[in-house]
């Protein structure tokens, strides 16, 4: 297990491309001027120990050398010791629609991303609960386990899209059936389902299995995201609108926010409906709810004892910096031998040191 102590310095790393596209201006600028000085061959005879690769290799230096400084920076630390700790908190689980009516965008920048947000905000403020994540849209699939990794659980988040769930549909039901199996009866932690969906095209009988979860002490909050004038279901090929979705008239889909299913399921499962829409408003509801709501005392593994591992990429950025420097413009008979970018030699031509 290993944490990123500083990730902001990874900015840092957008130097590289502008360093890229200096040299390419650089070389471009230096062979004009050549050829405006004289004649290529003219050039070879002057300056007959210049090499070409040499830049190549100074440049691949100077990048790995600022990549290394910047993980250097962000400071990579290791956890070498797994150990069991108690905790107070509350098991929540987020069941988040990936169906393809999530991709409209009548909410910016679209439903799916709004989402995303969302649960992102709600977990930045969560304390010491443990959270899981499922996927669903024709079927429900788990996504992240129970966990207190909260890094994690934002890295899965952000893999969620429209086209990891080839059925379509909405099928809530089967979301409410899979967070059953999400928790620890030996623990009996306190228990919420988060439902973040646009609740449209809904599948199965959901108030039945509201009902159920409700008696297994499941606490159902429903999210609802989108408007309800709604919008058309884009159709996207590489992240770019190809086209929105037609039904058999070919007239184009909208696609709207249903929210009274949503409302009836929180209804059933001793929950609430919130509006999706503002972020702020939607945190802070979530916050409200879950202080009203007893921690149960749970025992979680986490990592301990993180040593620092950045000394490691500091002394190759150094070494990396320090090799640039010996590595001289002029052309080595080793250099011409490994021929890396394939220059042919005329007849007759002899390597020079």
């Amino acid at each position: 297990m290993f944490v990123l102590e500083e990730e902001n310095w990874f900015w840092f790393l957008l130097v590289i491309p502008v360093i890229i596209l200096f040299f390419l201006v650089l070389m471009y600028w230096q062979n004009r001027t050549r050829k405006k000085f004289a004649d290529p061959q003219l050039l070879k005879f002057l300056a007959p120990n210049r090499s070409r690769s040499k830049y190549f290799i100074k440049l691949v230096l100077v990048i790995l050398a600022i990549s290394s400084l910047v993980i250097a920076l962000v400071n990579p630390k290791m956890g070498t010791k797994l150990e069991t700790v108690k905790r107070e908190g509350v098991d929540i689980v987020f069941a988040i629609d990936v169906s393809k009516s999530m991709d409209a965008e009548d909410i910016a920048p679209s439903r799916l991303e709004k989402s995303k947000q969302l649960v992102s905000q709600i977990l930045s403020n969560l304390g010491s609960d443990r959270v899981g994540i499922i996927a669903y849209a024709g079927g429900a699939f788990p996504q992240l386990p129970i966990t207190t990794d909260y890094s994690a659980a934002r890295m899965f988040l952000q893999a969620l899209n429209t086209d990891m769930i080839s059925s379509q549909g909405t099928a809530i039901s089967d979301a409410i059936e899979l967070a059953t199996t999400y928790y620890d009866d030996e623990q009996q932690t306190n228990r919420v389902l988060f439902i973040i969906s646009d609740g449209e095209d809904h599948e199965g009988n959901v108030e039945d299995i509201a009902d159920q979860a409700a008696e297994m002490g499941i606490r159902i909050y429903t999210i609802g995201v989108g408007t309800e004038k709604g919008g058309p279901i884009p159709i996207k090929r590489n992240g770019v609108i190809q086209n929105y979705k037609k039904d058999s008239q070919g007239e184009t889909v909208i696609t709207r926010l249903n929210p009274s299913i949503l409302q009836e399921i929180a209804n059933q499962a001793r929950g609430s409906y919130i509006e999706g829409n503002v972020t702020s408003k939607v945190t802070e509801q979530v916050s409200e709810e879950l202080q009203n709501i007893e921690r149960t005392e749970f025992e979680a593994k986490q990592f301990a004892d993180f040593k620092s591992h950045f000394q490691w990429f500091l002394g190759l950025a150094l070494a990396l910096l320090f090799l640039d420097i010996f590595v001289l413009e002029r052309s080595t008979a080793w250099i011409k031998r490994l021929n890396l970018f394939n220059e042919r030699k005329k007849k007759g031509e002899k390597d020079e040191n």
